[in-house]
């Protein structure tokens, strides 16, 4: 355990950067990632990164492409400022090795602190499931001397998941009326990780889905997201989509979706045919293993279940339109 009264932090994680400000720890935060932006006020921090990409400029496909061939070649898609981080002087760095295209290698960052900050202790987060990311809280809790906020933090998430049970629960118990089927219909969903490839979801993204009441399609809970093909997509017969392409927020998604042709038999899918095609922020509830991960669980229920939890706003998400090959 830290003396967290001086502590100093950087977050090489967007996530990490959630959690140590969720634990009350956002003055002790002395650098951060070109992608932090949760909480707002993390704004005007001193930025550590940078990426090599524009997602700004590319499209889903040229991402995907020169992601593959940057890390085929062992490289990296992003730059560490090592003259920074000596100047910096922190104590504690937070970095991860579970995905090369989600931040900094590992190895890269263990180098630099080796380098330039010998002192630092160096912890590296591996969550592969909501209880994995559960559990970095706890322990970034520990290391920085709060293990009670974070036991707090992390009980209150629980609570909120659960009540998404025991409503479902109760509402198979309880039907409106003794005409209604009293076995919740738990929809076929489809989330999107990414456009083109597309992705099937993995991680934790399976559990959201399940958790807020739906059947989740092809994904795999605590397995990596992998690459699939429209029609395996296709034959698994969603009948929502959701659209939430790692790392995008919604603007990002419909810009993407202009670009994006999806093939012509999609139009028989029944998530397209009863317009429940929906684009959320993926950054925020899905990309980010941080506590907004329960967020995403409570708007999926919203998505899923309006009966029961009442309608997404806009904010929180949006109905899309997709184009199909052929149709631009």
């Amino acid at each position: 355990m830290l003396e967290n009264s001086h502590l100093k932090i950087v977050s090489l994680l967007p996530s990490a950067t959630e959690i140590v400000c969720a634990l009350g720890l956002e003055e002790n935060l002395v650098g951060i990632t070109h992608e932090c932006d949760f909480p707002a006020s993390v704004a005007g921090k001193p930025i550590l990164t940078a990426s090599r990409i524009s997602h700004e400029t590319m499209s889903s496909k040229e991402i995907d492409h020169a992601v593959r061939s940057n890390l085929d070649g062992h490289g990296s898609i992003y730059d560490l400022d090592e003259r920074l981080l000596q100047e910096l002087k922190p104590d504690l760095i937070i970095t991860q090795e579970l995905c090369e295209v989600c931040a900094v290698s590992y190895k890269t960052v263990e180098k630099a602190a080796r380098m330039y900050v010998a002192d630092a202790k160096v912890v590296s987060l591996e969550p592969n499931t909501i209880d994995d990311i559960f559990q970095n809280i706890k322990t970034v809790g520990e290391l920085c001397g709060v293990p009670e906020r974070a036991a707090t933090l992390v009980a209150d998430l629980q609570n909120r998941l659960d009540k998404i049970q025991k409503c479902l629960r109760e509402s198979e118990k309880n039907p409106k009326s003794k005409t209604q089927n009293p076995k919740l219909n738990r929809p076929r969903v489809f989330m999107l990780e990414w456009l083109e490839p597309p992705f099937a979801p993995g991680h934790w993204v399976p559990e959201q889905t399940e958790m807020a009441g739906g059947v989740a399609l092809m994904g795999e809970a605590g397995k990596k997201s992998l690459t699939t093909t429209f029609e395996a997509i296709y034959e698994s017969q969603p009948e929502i989509l959701v659209l939430i392409p790692c790392g995008y927020y919604v603007a990002d998604i419909v810009r993407q979706l202009e670009q994006t042709a999806f093939p012509a038999n999609w139009r028989e899918l029944p998530a397209v045919k009863n317009k429940n095609v929906w684009a959320l922020d993926a950054s925020a509830y899905f990309s980010r293993p941080a506590p907004r991960v329960v967020d995403g669980a409570e708007i999926l229920a919203k998505i899923f279940h309006p009966e029961i939890f009442g309608e997404p706003n806009e904010t929180e998400a949006i109905r899309v339109k997709i184009n199909f090959a052929g149709s631009k």
